[in-house]
């Protein structure tokens, strides 16, 4: 059996290097995708079912006010029409803060 050429080992451990690095960026991209869909989670869940209106409604507020500006295709903002619009059983910003929204 011929030995390998210092050339060709480099030139196999870079492939590896390579497939190595792939797979690491794909490890990376699932846990960042896995982080965003439990925050997603976390967020829906509580404004869904948090009994603290104030909480709920502070959420609801920032996310009307940052969706927009943080969704640049409209698909992504039909996704969001439900959180966008004010619901009328939802109290408004000014109802947290003065004890109405109780």
């Amino acid at each position: 059996m011929a030995r390998k050429t210092i050339g060709e080992r480099l030139a196999q451990l870079e492939a590896q290097r390579k497939t190595l690095q792939i797979r690491l960026g794909k490890q990376e991209r699932a846990i960042d995708t896995r982080r965003k869909v439990l925050i997603g989670a976390l967020v829906l869940h509580r404004l869904e079912n948090d009994r603290d209106v104030q909480f709920a409604g502070g959420i609801a507020e920032w996310l009307r006010r940052e969706l927009p500006k943080f969704l640049t295709r409209d698909g992504d903002r039909d996704l969001f029409d439900d959180l966008l619009k004010p619901q009328a059983n939802e109290p408004s910003i000014g109802d947290i803060g003065n004890g109405s929204a109780v």
